[in-house]
């Protein structure tokens, strides 16, 4: 017999206490014990928040060693390199990452076991193939375009470019955790044991007699990332092969790009935008601008990743309701974004009290960065307060207007740090991510009420239709 918090509070809690304490207990029993799909997607989230928790304190920590070790100039020059890196290895997913999720999810829920043996396989060929071959264009572009690019990053860019194969297909491996629900599968390699590898590899590097530059950091970055993902790869396929009995596979792969393509705009969109500030930073400052602002966003992260850890747990659960019982979708929509905005803004206040101290972690000067997480950080907030939007829209099927949602706000997000950075410098740029963070909450939300009929902003009250006697 499990041990319930809402039994313990019955039998010992006085009647007035018990009477408030009980909802909220009986809602932390269901995400922990409840053996359903929903308690399921609860737990995840739960796994993925604290993961997230430990993933954010490790990628401070590791990036305030790494900026006293480099200084400012090689530390900026790695983290534009870096993200640059991230963005584009997630991009040569081509959507797969996340379509997977939602072709598993329709696959076994129709026992269509042939199809499903077919993605499962094409997915993580087809995402190593094209990432292999955007790697190959990258260092022939660094190549051929190495006398319009500052001398110090055509090297790191060059190196980078070697790690994109990998930094994919481990994107692909967590999207086939989290359409299994393995949350630790999912996230522990990408936000836990990479950023720890990274710092250990460069540590050691340092300690050999290598110079902490920008090159040494990308070097043991690519090592890390190697390592991680081929150990992700032998796990996440022994679990998967279990779960599915031999057989003949089934390739559609048109029809794969079909839908895939679509959520490889949104996700194009999404992770401009989520870095677009850093990249355009980078085109107009110096390396040691960029290091400021790559510090407090680094901070900002703190309250970011409540949502990033929502959007990992429900994505699935999103795709199940939305092909198997679509009358529960509303309700379940709205109790994410509940999930979402409480949670970020008890981290919001946490980062506004305590930013300062943080940024100057990074080292002398970093702290110009801290009247920018009070902008910042509202704006984060604000957007949490519709939830994962676009989750929930790619896996009902309205991928196409998601995409263009995110395009125009990417569009935005652009021409204003475009107009602001040259005048405001990193003012500029916050000013640029938060008008669009307030944009894309807005527009995310006016679509899923238009497309899907779900008020998904937390503070708007649902009209309830009484039921029929």
């Amino acid at each position: 017999m499990r041990f319930s918090a809402a039994m313990t509070a019955e039998r010992w809690l006085p009647e007035r206490i018990a009477s408030r304490v009980m909802p909220l207990l009986r809602r932390i029993d269901a995400v922990v014990f409840s053996a359903d799909e929903r308690g399921e997607a609860g737990r995840m989230s739960l796994i993925a928040f604290a993961v997230r928790i430990v993933s954010a304190a490790i990628a401070f920590v590791s990036q305030v060693l790494l900026a006293r070790w480099m200084g400012g100039f090689e530390y900026g020059i790695f983290v534009l390199v870096w993200v640059t890196m991230i963005i584009v290895g997630s991009l040569s997913c081509l959507g797969f990452h996340t379509s997977i999720i939602r072709f598993i999810s329709e696959y076994r829920e129709k026992g269509m076991h042939a199809e499903l043996r077919g993605v499962l396989l094409a997915s993580r060929l087809f995402v190593l193939a094209a990432s292999t071959a955007i790697a190959a264009l990258g260092v022939a572009g660094v190549w051929l375009f190495s006398g319009r690019i500052e001398s110090y990053y055509i090297v790191p860019f060059a190196l980078g470019m070697f790690c994109l194969p990998m930094l994919a297909l481990s994107d692909v491996l967590q999207g086939l955790a989290r359409a299994n629900s393995w949350a630790f599968s999912a996230l522990v390699p990408t936000y836990i044991i990479r950023p720890v590898l990274i710092l250990v590899f460069m540590a050691a590097a340092v300690m050999t007699g290598l110079a902490p530059t920008a090159e040494t950091a990308v070097i043991a970055s690519i090592a890390a990332t190697y390592v991680t993902t081929l150990a992700q790869f032998v796990g996440i396929t022994g679990r998967t092969d279990k779960r599915i009995p031999d057989g003949p596979r089934k390739i559609h792969l048109g029809y794969w790009l079909k839908i895939s393509l679509p959520i490889f705009l949104v996700e194009s969109f999404f992770f401009l935008l989520t870095n677009a500030d850093v990249l355009m930073v980078g085109f107009y400052m110096p390396p040691d601008k960029v290091a400021v602002y790559f510090a407090t966003v680094k901070t900002l992260a703190l309250v970011h990743f409540v949502y990033f850890a929502v959007k990992a747990g429900v994505a699935q659960r999103y795709a199940q309701i939305a092909h198997s019982e679509p009358e529960n979708l509303a309700g379940f929509a709205r109790e994410t974004a509940s999930w979402t905005f409480w949670p970020s803004l008890l981290m919001g206040i946490l980062v506004l009290l305590f930013g300062q101290p943080l940024i100057g972690m990074f080292g002398p000067g970093f702290d110009e960065g801290y009247p920018l997480l009070f902008l910042l950080v509202t704006a984060v907030v604000a957007r949490s307060a519709v939830g994962p939007c676009e989750s929930l829209l790619t896996m009902s099927g309205y991928q196409n207007v998601c995409a263009m949602v995110y395009a125009a706000t990417l569009a935005l997000n652009i021409g204003l740090n475009i107009v602001l950075i040259p005048t405001l410098g990193l003012w500029g740029a916050a000013i640029a991510t938060s008008a669009a963070m307030i944009f894309e909450a807005s527009a995310l939300s006016f679509t899923v009420w238009r497309k899907l009929g779900i008020v998904m902003v937390l503070f708007i009250p649902v009209r309830r239709v009484p039921e029929k006697a």
